[in-house]
Order: C-alpha cells, then sequence, then structure tokens
C-alpha cells in the first residue's frame, strides 16, 4: 500500500514556527522569507483541514490541533536524525563512537582497550571523553557510558559497577614523618579533595565519611588541595601530596598496581554507577553488539549489575 503524498515542507516549517512560536524567527532558521514560512503552513492546514495557528493581538499560538500535531511531528523528526546519524557514520566506515567520562576512559578503559581491539580488530572506536548529557538523536554517539543512579527513560541501560569511597594513599605514607596508622592521624595530613562535577548529583565527600566514622569535628575540612578531576586528584594521592577518599573504580588499577594503599577498611557507598547506555535500535549494528558483549565480560569480574 502506497503512502500519501504528505506535504514535508510544510511540516518543517511548522515544527520551526511552533518552536518559536514566531513565524518570522523560523523564517531565519530555515533561512527562508516569513512569507514562504505563512505559505508553507497554509499549504498544510490546508491539506490538514484545520488551523493551526491562531492571532491573539501581535502573538502566534497553536490552535488545539497545532499542540496535537506538534509532539509527535518532533518526536519523527529526531527519529530521521538519529537514522541519518546512523547512515552517516556506516558511510564514514563504521567507526564506533563511545563516550564517557575522561576519568572512567583514562582510569578503567585506556588500560583495557587493546583486549578489545585484539579481539575485534575490525572495529574502529572513537572515544568521546566527556561528562555532558548526549542526546542521541543530536550527536552522533552510538553508546554513552554514565556514572548516575540508572534512570535512562527509552534507553537501554546495563549497570557495569557499583561504586564505594574509601581512603587511599601513597605507601610512604605509611611510614613517613608522620605516619598513617589510625585515622585519627589524619589530623594531620593533607587532605586530598575531588570536586569533580556529576550531572547526576553530588558524590559523597570527605564530609560524609568522617560523619560515619565519627571524626567530623576533629579534622579541619577547609584545609587540602582540591581538584577537578579524579584522574589528577588520584595521580596527587600516587605522588604522596596527601589522602584521598577514593572512587573505588578510579583507583583499582594502583591500588593493584601498588601505587595506592588503603590505610583503613571503612567505606561508604557513592549512591552512583557506571551505566552503559544506547539507543534500542542500536542494539542489532555488529560493532555496538560485540562492544556491548566485551565491556559486560570485562566487568563481569569486578562488580556488575544488570539490564534496565
Amino acid at each position: 500500500m502506497s503512502r500519501p503524498l504528505l506535504p514535508l515542507s510544510g511540516f518543517r516549517a511548522f515544527e520551526a514556527a511552533a518552536r518559536h512560536l514566531s513565524f518570522a524567527r523560523a523564517a531565519d532558521e530555515l533561512r527562508v522569507t516569513p512569507a514562504a514560512i505563512s505559505h508553507q503552513v497554509r499549504t498544510l492546514e490546508d491539506y490538514l483541514g484545520v488551523p493551526l495557528f491562531r492571532r491573539s493581538g501581535r502573538r502566534v499560538l497553536l490552535t488545539e490541533a497545532g499542540q496535537i500535531l506538534l509532539p509527535d511531528l518532533r518526536r519523527s523528526f529526531d527519529l530521521m536524525e538519529a537514522a541519518m546519524g546512523q547512515v552517516k557514520r556506516l558511510a564514514a566506515g563504521g567507526i564506533l563512537t563511545v563516550s564517557m567520562s575522561p576519568s572512567f576512559a583514562a582510569k578503567w578503559l585506556m588500560p583495557r582497550i587493546e583486549h578489545f581491539r585484539t579481539r575485534h580488530p575490525d572495529i574502529d572506536l572513537r572515544i568521546d571523553a566527556d561528562v555532558r548529557l548526549v542526546d542521541f538523536s543530536a550527536n552522533e554517539v552510538d553508546i554513552v557510558i554514565r556514572y548516575g543512579p540508572g534512570s535512562y527513560p527509552g534507553l537501554k541501560s546495563v549497570l557495569l559497577f557499583e561504586e564505594e569511597l574509601f581512603p587511599v594513599c601513597s605507601p610512604r605514607l605509611l611510614s613517613g614523618t608522620v605516619p598513617l596508622r589510625s585515622i585519627a592521624d589524619l589530623r594531620q595530613h593533607t587532605l586530598l579533595h575531588d570536586e569533580t562535577i556529576n550531572f547526576a548529583g553530588p558524590i559523597p565527600s570527605w564530609r560524609v565519611w568522617l560523619q560515619m566514622v565519627g571524626l567530623e569535628q576533629a579534622v579541619d575540612l577547609n584545609r587540602g588541595l582540591r581538584f577537578n578531576s579524579s584522574v589528577t586528584a588520584t595521580q596527587a594521592a600516587v605522588d604522596g601530596h596527601g589522602v584521598l577518599l577514593g572512587r573505588s573504580l578510579i583507583v583499582a588499577d594502583d591500588l593493584s598496581a601498588g601505587r595506592l594503599v588503603r590505610p583503613f577498611a571503612e567505606s561508604c557507598p557513592a549512591g552512583f554507577g557506571y551505566y552503559l547506555v544506547h539507543p534500542p535500535q542500536v542494539a542489532s549494528r555488529a560493532n555496538v553488539h560485540a562492544f556491548v558483549d566485551w565491556i559486560i565480560e570485562e566487568a563481569a569480574g569486578e562488580g556488575t549489575g544488570g539490564e534496565g
């Protein structure tokens, strides 16, 4: 059964005018004249048999029919943009773009990426190290690994890791001039503060951990070194500049290698996890499927969750 011939230019003009509630601004966006926008909208109204806009003084407002049409039309445009983005990426050689925070890329993925490349030498990756939220319909990103609470409506998500926070430091601090042997000794050591921005909400700080062990009042939380990068904060701890409330995933390899130690066993939950997120429609792509299977397998031995 053939589809009816739709007035696509009218849909485009209507969506822009409805978004701006202005024919003039829609004309600027689409690089045509306001008269052209008006003509295209009128053609669409004639096709549908109902008015889509009404005037109130000098303002342009949507009619009931316009309000019904706009949300589904926007979703249709979003789906078309997403489909075109996928086709463009295939035309570019099938490069798989994965977005993640700089700290996850540097401290977890890079030490393991050769495992993926050995298994899938035909798949090229583009690592987008960024903490900004991703709009899959507007960005050329296939998969996102995000640190958050796990609520991603309309998207496929898999919990890779939950995270805890606990003090870490260089082994040198355990036997230095002022040996770090008990929690009370923190009063005589520099605290390293990781102030990395987390769009999902605040990550527990030294204050939370010290409250848990009953030493909040004994340690001056206004002192110390502060960092807006977990990687830099971790390196400062490795270099012996102080004691860091480390994020379990970020410090894991440094602990295994002996560059960092845990002077105390007490830990507190971060309240967030690392989630692999992607639109359902890309799951059937071979390169997406390969990367998802690989990273879940890599994560399995380090504490993993389940699908969402």
